[in-house]
């Protein structure tokens, strides 16, 4: 069994910065793919970035790419945004994918095997 519990989030203003933590627990969390999604009222969940430990993998959503910047330290995972905007604003949510030794792709929801109770971000104009 694996718990993922996120935290950070709060409002921000447009321009401001938020560090979203995930922490984790579970064996052998260190091999697993992290990911971040987020959903905004309204819209499909969407992928936001992903790590994998193993060959030092990561992956950005073009939206994101340049302001966000996923990390991992012991059994935390966080996701560093800055530069934020207003169509940044959703839950984001944290999820592990446990079976890391398949092919890397990050982005397909259903490869995710623990999912976080999401933790709200609210940036305002």
């Amino acid at each position: 069994q694996v718990l993922l519990v996120e935290s950070g989030g709060g409002l921000v203003q447009v321009g401001g910065s938020l560090r979203l933590s995930c922490a984790a627990s579970g064996r052998a969390f260190s091999n697993y793919v992290m990911g971040w999604f987020r959903q905004a009222p309204g819209k499909e969940r969407e992928f936001v970035a992903a790590l994998r430990r193993s060959g030092g993998l990561t992956n950005y959503a073009d939206s994101v790419k340049g302001r966000f910047t996923i990390s991992r330290e012991s059994s935390t995972v966080y996701l560093q945004m800055n530069s934020l905007k207003p169509e940044d604003t959703a839950v984001y949510y944290c999820a592990a994918d446990v079976d890391w030794e398949r092919d890397w792709a990050p982005r397909i929801q259903s490869r995710y095997d623990y999912w976080g109770q999401g933790t709200q971000v609210t940036v305002s104009s």
